[in-house]
């Protein structure tokens, strides 16, 4: 006779456990200790079986029938029950473990060999501080089109329009990814295209050569909490303007102090073309106190990162010091380059292509090219020296014509 609620309700505990059936192998179990259980007896294969289908009365009589039935719909289509609830138990342990972050990092590691390391560490970067710790603990499959925006949303919100559109990118190479490898059934992230603000994209903030005596100044202020090793990059960057990641990433191995020359290797060059920087007396007198400053230091970098030595200088780290400064949104690390090309022609008088070889711009014709191949390295050796020059003369006569208050405070 089928059962009912009230009489799995009522059902009492006795010395041995009782099965209370309910009809096509379903019943319920009472044990001695009170606990009752639900079971499906069925045979599979000429082999009698059991199915546990869970615990009453949090899973009631109505729900124990529908796995039931569903027990048996396998068993009419050839199936064993019970290595059908073990694989689904496997697949849902595997799908909690199938992370946005673990499928990301996946997928970073098998193209980590087609970028240069400067482009995978900021690749993996952006990831971290953006991406995995919004959503990459969630399962692939549990995120939405509307909770991946959210996200995206966050970074647009900080007025990083370009690393917001970046960062859809990257999510939807990872998902085609994860479809790739049915780690994931859909690329929402091609859900999210013409959903971000539209902007336009602008030139790198730059100070002007006017500009210069004050940022001097406030650069050279000990009363600014910047580590010294911040003002020598900072310096650096002013004085040699090549980009931020290339100082980042230096290593000693490159600074040749005998013939005063920095090779940067090609591979750590965006146009991945190896690039050579007259250094100027300033800025080998700042190479080597920097390298006086990593000496009990055991690293490579020339500038290691201040808490993990063994990385390199963190990609914050300089705009932190220009913010420290009062340039927030007035300069950032690239615009060194914009004001060194701006004020040496003008100001110096060199020609655009002797300064624009010297920031190691991409040739855009034959005839660039042609003066790219000539690389006017004698001029740029001279003109790097006055650089350093210009800016030693004009910082003393600023600090000769300034009261020793007003730079105290700035």
């Amino acid at each position: 006779m089928p059962l009912t609620d009230m009489k799995c309700k009522s059902a009492k505990s006795s010395e041995k456990s009782q099965k209370l059936s309910d009809g096509h192998g379903l019943y319920l179990e009472v044990m001695p200790n009170g606990s009752k259980y639900w079971r499906q007896k069925y045979r599979y294969l000429g082999k009698e079986k059991r199915l546990a289908i869970g615990v009453y009365p949090e899973v009631s009589l109505a729900d124990a029938r529908d796995k039931r039935d569903e027990a048996r719909r396998l068993l009419a289509a050839g199936k064993d029950p019970s290595a059908s609830k073990q694989q689904n138990r496997r697949n849902a342990i595997l799908e909690a473990e199938n992370t946005f972050e673990k499928l990301g990092r996946e997928w970073f590691a098998k193209n980590i060999a087609k970028w240069t390391p400067k482009h995978a560490d900021d690749i993996i970067y952006r990831l971290e501080k953006d991406v995995f710790k919004d959503i990459g603990h969630m399962p692939v499959r549990d995120i939405t089109p509307s909770r991946l925006l959210e996200t995206i949303r966050k970074i647009e919100a900080r007025g990083a329009h370009e690393l917001a559109r970046r960062a859809r990118g990257m999510c939807e190479q990872i998902f085609a990814y994860g479809i790739g490898t049915e780690k994931a059934d859909r690329n929402i992230a091609q859900d999210l295209r013409g959903t971000l603000e539209a902007f336009k994209r602008g030139h790198m903030a730059a100070i002007e050569g006017d500009d210069i005596p004050d940022f001097l100044e406030k650069l050279n202020n000990p009363d600014l909490r910047i580590y010294p090793q911040t003002r020598r990059a900072t310096k650096l960057l002013m004085l040699t303007f090549v980009r931020t990641s290339e100082l980042r990433f230096a290593r000693w191995e490159e600074i040749d102090f005998e013939r005063a020359v920095w090779e940067i290797p090609a591979a750590r060059m965006k146009m991945r073309k190896a690039h050579i920087v007259p250094l100027s007396k300033q800025v080998i007198q700042i190479f080597k106190e920097q390298k006086e400053y990593t000496k009990g230091i055991n690293t490579d970098w020339i500038f290691p990162n201040q808490v993990r030595p063994n990385t390199a200088m963190s990609e914050g780290t300089i705009l932190g010091a220009i913010k420290r400064m009062g340039y927030k949104g007035q300069m950032t690390g690239h615009g060194f380059r914009a004001l060194a090309m701006s004020t040496i022609k003008e100001r110096l008088g060199y020609r655009h292509e002797v300064v624009d070889r010297q920031l190691a711009h991409a040739q855009r014709n034959k005839i660039d090219a042609a003066y790219d191949r000539a690389k006017f390295l004698d001029e740029r050796k001279k003109m790097m020296q006055e650089w350093a020059d210009y800016l030693s003369t004009i910082l003393k006569k600023h600090e000769e014509v300034s009261p020793p208050q007003i730079r105290k405070t700035a």
